[in-house]
């Protein structure tokens, strides 16, 4: 699930969706500013609406993309791994 501009509520009914759907890992994906949304999201997870739900796995890198006038810039990454 790639995290956006949303409010983190959306992000958190969503991972527990899949969660209840039968799922038994979710990874949770984000760039640049919504690196603190995904962090946000995953923590919720895990203390508020599922608890016994642990962090598997953290991924950190930097991903390079294109911009609409062609330049090439960096972008921070992460990939959070939430297993029941």
């Amino acid at each position: 699930m790639l995290i956006g501009k949303k409010g983190v509520m959306s992000y958190v009914l969503a991972v527990v969706t899949q969660f209840n759907s039968g799922a038994a890992e979710v990874a949770i994906k984000a760039r640049g500013k919504a690196i603190s949304r995904a962090v946000d999201v995953a923590e919720s997870v895990r203390r508020k609406f599922l608890p016994g739900t642990k962090v598997k796995n953290i991924g950190i890198s930097t991903e390079e993309l294109a911009s609409k006038d062609g330049e090439k810039g960096r972008v921070s990454s992460i990939e959070i791994v939430l297993s029941k």
